[in-house]
């Protein structure tokens, strides 16, 4: 039988896609894309926003419509956060959450022998332990992205992911090493750690994000990288010890949300904006060439226009690398969904603008990579002849000519190409 993965959101998902693509493999199934025709397609969902929940129906129904002969499962975190909304959502024969989703073959039986819908959503609990598989390969990908860490006890007052994910739960460090001991032997030049609050990793086990990366720096990996990051998890020990590693990529992606205090308090984030800037100024000065990502929410519910004003200020100040900027979403069931909303149009102005001056930021910092020999992890060919891949700081660069995929090239930066650099083999 045949089987297709639809996976949306982060990069969480994309591992726990793979987790179920291998043993699919394992169970007998062949893996195929999902544009060819599939006896189960599986769309693996994201809830952080309600656009997330659009595009996961969405997915859902089309599968149904195009293949009604199918099996079309739903899992992931809106039927875990919402379960009684995807349980209205009648094309997807088999709903589960993420919590349970290592029983999906279990659950594609029991359809194959009785043919009736089924409904298996199991809560998260309080001392819930890791779970979630592991993989030995990362299909299409040139580097590999291994889950380290899930859940998030920090409840921000417009997130809805400590109800979808549960609580902080940590992979023992002996998995791990064998998990990335098989991806190094699998000849992967890169890995990435990546969790639900990353930075969280170890505290349910007496151990720090450190020791995890301490341990991916002594595999065969060129570049091990880390995913998304809470600011106040990232102590002066932290970054003394991760400056140590050669494999390490100085590249940060550091939630911000807002730059504005008074927001900030009302999200219940654990910082101040001057906290966070001290943060970039102490990561700039320990990482040469170190590029500071981030994600800025605007419109959120208490935010005045002096407060959106003070929010565009602190992102020019900071002059992250990239941002990403999105309208504040609200998500049934968290506090800030109880507050007075702002108007759709404000927010998408605000937006507009956010985007505007920090796309400025963004042109100027690739600019001022002209110039410079770095070496690029290529990973994607395109029908024009370029083929795209990524500095050691996440820096996008494409090059025109025949350069393997998978391997890691010296490159001289000559010029600046809408979102990427361009350049040429040395």
């Amino acid at each position: 039988m045949k089987i297709a993965f639809y996976t949306l959101g982060c990069k969480v998902n994309q591992y726990e896609s793979q987790a179920m693509s291998e043993k699919a493999a394992a169970n007998g199934f062949e893996i195929v894309t999902t544009d060819e025709e599939a006896d189960v397609y599986v769309v693996n969902s994201c809830t952080v926003t309600a656009e997330s929940d659009r595009k996961t129906r969405q997915a859902v129904r089309k599968f149904k419509r195009n293949h009604p002969e199918s099996i079309v499962v739903l899992t992931g975190c809106m039927p875990q956060a919402f379960p009684k909304d995807a349980e209205r959502l009648e094309q997807a024969d088999i709903v589960l959450g993420n919590k349970n989703n290592s029983r999906l073959f279990d659950l594609l039986h029991s359809y194959f022998s009785c043919g009736q819908r089924i409904i298996d959503i199991e809560e998260h609990k309080t001392g819930d332990k890791f779970s979630g598989g592991d993989i030995s390969g990362f299909d299409r990908r040139t580097r590999a992205v291994v889950k380290i860490e899930d859940g998030c006890n920090r409840f921000c007052s417009y997130c809805i992911i400590p109800y979808s994910r549960g609580r902080v739960r940590s992979k023992p460090i002996e998995e791990l090493k064998c998990e990335l001991q098989r991806l190094s032997d699998a000849g992967f030049a890169e890995v990435v750690l990546v969790g639900i609050n990353l930075s969280a990793y170890g505290t349910d086990i007496g151990l720090s994000i450190c020791d995890a990366v301490e341990l991916a720096d002594k595999m065969n990996f060129r570049r091990v990288r880390l995913g998304s990051l809470e600011p106040d998890h990232i102590t002066d020990e932290v970054i003394e010890r991760l400056a140590k590693l050669p494999s390490f990529c100085p590249q940060f992606h550091i939630s911000l949300q807002s730059g504005c205090d008074n927001t900030l308090k009302a999200m219940n984030r654990h910082y101040s904006a001057e906290e966070y800037f001290e943060l970039c100024q102490k990561l700039r000065a320990s990482f040469p060439d170190a590029t500071i990502t981030t994600d800025i929410m605007v419109g959120f519910p208490t935010e005045s226009e002096e407060d959106f004003a003070e929010n565009v200020r602190f992102a020019q100040k900071v002059g992250f690398e990239k941002v990403h900027v999105f309208p504040y979403s609200p998500r049934e069931g968290t506090k800030a969904a109880k507050m007075p909303q702002i108007e759709k149009a404000i927010k998408e102005k605000r937006s507009h603008i956010m985007i505007e001056k920090t796309e400025e930021v963004r042109q100027a910092f690739l600019k001022s990579q002209i110039g410079k020999t770095v070496e690029i992890l290529f990973e994607t060919r395109h029908s024009d002849g370029f083929i795209e891949g990524y500095t050691k700081n996440y820096t996008p660069v494409k090059v025109k000519g025949e350069l393997p995929c998978g391997e890691i090239s010296k490159i001289k930066i000559t010029t600046v190409d809408g979102d990427f650099c361009v350049g040429e083999k040395i």
